[in-house]
């Protein structure tokens, strides 16, 4: 035994040997990309690991009297290393996230920690390469930008295992995220949208300037994908359907209860066993306020001391300021459409009535200059009667249907803005629980579903 791990000592001194494993990892990351110009880096590795001719780790000593580095060069490189390996494991394979909002309660929630897969729809490589590792847009504890934009490159994605399918937790880059204010991570357009410009004008001290975020810097969202390109969504009294056929009923999904009760205060404890938090719930006088799963709604239905239970559904017609933000869709969250998520390759009429649908795609997606002159579009200087999506769209929905933000809002999410899907749970922390009771230890090391 002794025997062998000496032979694989001295092979892997061998400097044949690292310039092999190298080249073909190298060649493997060129043939995945299909980057194959990057071929040419291959003359560096040869020089590197054989030739030797340029100094390469200008930080090291070149031969060394006694054939070592010193402590100050080896943590350099052990640092750069490790550095340069977990940046590759974050850009390629998966990534830390953790659930900050109630939206997805209760199939994800509040203090769950997630490994999210790129490789699931494939990884996304960067606009903005240039970046401090580690860090997302601005450095901790500052308003200070993590990145710098002297390079910009294009959407591109690698080959992953699969595509975003109906039903899957997707982690994407939050759509109206582009446009932001310096001070304060509020979206311009939700400023605009709810408040008015003069909002914006008179708050800026406050908020700051606007200034634009590049795709792969803008905030992280996780909700589950309801409908995929091509795809006609509707919503009917609060129940989803797709092409024509009713969402499967998740155990998760979650709407707004208003629980009426005898007098008598329904027991903290109950609650607590029910899976209902404090921060859930809005009391006033006999009446209970909060979101519910259909399970938790027929348990609550079942105690001595509750009168009625009534479910929120805003009615039809009345509007509600939800995407297209149209006068002509008196649409709200609980009966809008129908709606047709756009797909790559298709071509739609375009007109003054569907335009509130697919502005934004052509503008702020696709980087079309848009006018409308009357009753004329123009995309970039030309008249256009009709437009072909250049990239395929999704729509995106919270389980917690009544609290959160999500496509309702702000409408359909670019393949460019998706970054992969949840495929482990790591950790689970209960913030309102104590100390020794925090830890959710049976959602530890399982896969959300």
């Amino acid at each position: 035994m002794a025997n062998i791990f000496g032979k694989l000592q001295l092979l892997r001194q061998n400097k044949w040997y690292k310039f092999s494993i190298a080249c073909l990892l190298y060649c493997l990351w060129a043939i995945w990309t299909c980057k194959y110009w990057w071929l040419f880096g291959l003359i560096i590795i040869f020089d590197f690991y054989i030739t030797k001719k340029v100094h390469w780790m200008f930080w090291e000593k070149k031969n060394p009297p006694d054939g070592r580095q010193s402590k100050t060069v080896e943590w350099i490189n052990a640092f750069l290393f490790a550095v340069v390996a977990a940046s590759l494991i974050r850009v390629l394979l998966f990534e830390a996230y953790n659930i900050p909002t109630s939206s997805m309660e209760k199939s994800l929630l509040v203090g769950d920690y997630l490994f999210v897969s790129k490789l699931a729809y494939g990884p996304k490589l960067a606009n903005t390469p240039l970046a401090l590792p580690f860090m997302h847009h601005t450095i901790p504890g500052t308003r200070i930008k993590s990145y710098v934009e002297w390079i910009q490159r294009p959407y591109r994605r690698i080959a992953g295992f699969g595509h975003v399918e109906r039903d899957d937790y997707v982690v994407f880059n939050y759509p109206a995220g582009d446009s932001v204010f310096s001070k304060i991570d509020i979206d311009y357009y939700s400023e605009i949208q709810y408040n008015g410009r003069q909002s914006i004008r008179d708050a800026e001290s406050y908020t700051g300037k606007v200034f634009r975020r590049p795709v792969d810097k803008r905030e992280h969202y996780v909700k589950r994908c309801v409908a995929i390109p091509g795809d006609m969504l509707e919503i009917r009294d609060g129940q989803l359907f797709v092409n024509g056929q009713e969402q499967k009923r998740h155990p998760g999904i979650q709407f707004f209860y208003e629980i009426t009760t005898n007098g008598a205060a329904i027991n903290r404890r109950t609650l607590d066993k029910i899976g209902i938090p404090n921060a859930d719930i809005t009391m006033k006088d006999n009446k209970i306020q909060c979101p519910l799963t259909q399970q938790q709604a027929d348990e609550i239905g079942k105690l001595p001391n509750v009168v009625s239970l009534q479910r929120f559904i805003m009615p039809a017609g009345e509007p509600q300021g939800v995407f297209p933000f149209s006068a002509k869709y008196p649409w709200n969250i609980d009966n809008y459409g129908p709606i047709t998520v756009p797909q790559k390759g298709v071509t739609v009429e375009l007109n003054l009535d569907n335009l509130p649908f697919y502005e934004r795609i052509i503008t702020a997606y696709e980087n079309h200059k848009l006018e409308v002159s009357g009753e004329s579009i123009s995309i970039d200087g030309t008249p256009a009667s009709h437009y072909t999506f250049a990239m395929d769209y999704y729509w995106m929905m919270g389980d917690n249907r009544h609290n959160s933000s999500d496509s309702r809002y702000w409408g359909f999410v670019p393949e460019d803005h998706i970054v992969g899907k949840p495929v482990f749970i790591w950790l689970s922390i209960d913030k309102e629980k104590g100390l020794l009771h925090r830890y959710r230890w049976g959602r530890m090391f399982r896969t959300p579903k």
